[in-house]
């Protein structure tokens, strides 16, 4: 199995590139840390059209301000293979993504799901070879993921082997009517604030700052003497296209277009750049043709999104207010 710090050097390595070249490395088909990125397959593809207009055009991706310990993405378990019996049929894999040259129990859990399928012959040996990519790769090509090779969230989720994300969320109950945040803005039915809203993340920052924790699809509003302001749950990516690390806020727009140009997006609050366009905080986005929304507010907490970060009207709201340009944005 390659070494966790291989992934993040990978990363680190690119966002660099991304710095020098005004770029970026991520696009909706092609993100790394999850082979599967895959296209936006729905009309809010939330990933903001390059043409649109900014309140400022400066641009900075990693914030030298925060302070970010950045945890690595689970690696998978390793095992002392006796054969392919150490694995249950109903296995999920522990680790965001799987490429050649990977071993444990997270590669014995695909391969098992691949010869389930009548993909792969022979017996799962628990190491990704040859045969195994060659199977992934007729599987993406055959159910039209990003072909890559690679086994991430979408190969992953057909094969039945993703893990219940569900589990990584926290609901707390929702507000009294009226209630507020610490600021004064009214909290939707999915925000908490002070006492009553989940920990902040280990390793997340200090001072004023945003924090969005993929896993829990959860946003923190933090200031800067570390008092939580405000947290809420968000419709992050179903592409993992979000990339972890400290941005910052490089701009904003009151209404924005989608990148596919089917959707408006209110109170965009934008944090990363895409070869495509950027993505960002907003409120859940409106189908340009008939007004109507993209999804509900007792959706938030699932991922429903091509790269943004949905939110309730109320938390949009705070949003736009708390996230002046410059803001520390810390991606978990």
């Amino acid at each position: 199995m390659k070494p966790a710090t291989d992934l993040r050097t990978k990363q680190y390595l690119m966002l660099a590139v991304i710095v020098a070249v005004g770029g970026a490395w991520l696009a909706i088909g092609a993100s790394p840390g999850d082979g599967n990125g895959g296209g936006a397959a729905e009309g809010g593809g939330d990933i903001v059209a390059t043409t649109t207009t900014v309140v400022s055009a400066a641009t900075t991706v990693v914030s030298a301000a925060t302070s970010v310990s950045v945890p690595e993405a689970p690696t998978t378990t390793e095992l002392d293979l006796v054969g392919d019996e150490e694995v249950p049929d109903d296995c999920k894999i522990a680790t965001r993504t799987l490429r050649t040259g990977d071993t444990g129990a997270s590669v014995l859990c695909l391969q098992k799901a691949l010869i389930r399928e009548n993909r792969l012959a022979g017996v799962a040996s628990g190491t990704f070879d040859g045969p195994t990519r060659t199977a992934v790769i007729a599987l993406q090509t055959e159910k039209s993921l990003f072909v890559d090779g690679e086994v991430g969230r979408e190969s992953a989720l057909v094969l039945g082997i993703w893990p219940d994300e569900q589990l990584n969320v926290v609901r707390t109950p929702p507000p009294a009517p009226g209630a507020k945040d610490s600021m004064g803005f009214p909290l939707s039915s999915v925000a908490s604030t002070g006492a009553d809203a989940p920990p902040l993340p280990p390793n997340s920052g200090e001072g004023r700052r945003l924090v969005y924790e993929r896993a829990g699809q959860r946003v923190w509003a933090v200031d800067k003497d570390g008092t939580i302001i405000r947290s809420w749950l968000v419709s992050g990516s179903q592409y993992n296209n979000e990339l972890a690390g400290a941005h910052k806020v490089y701009s904003k727009s009151e209404v924005t277009t989608a990148w596919n140009g089917k959707a408006n997006l209110p109170l965009m609050v934008r944090w990363l750049k895409t070869q495509i366009g950027a993505i960002g905080f907003h409120q859940i986005p409106m189908k340009r043709s008939d007004g109507s929304l993209y999804q509900t507010e007792e959706e938030l907490g699932t991922r429903l999104s091509g790269g943004c970060q949905r939110q309730a009207k109320e938390d949009a709201e705070f949003m736009w207010k708390f996230a002046k340009i410059g803001t520390p944005v810390v991606v978990i």
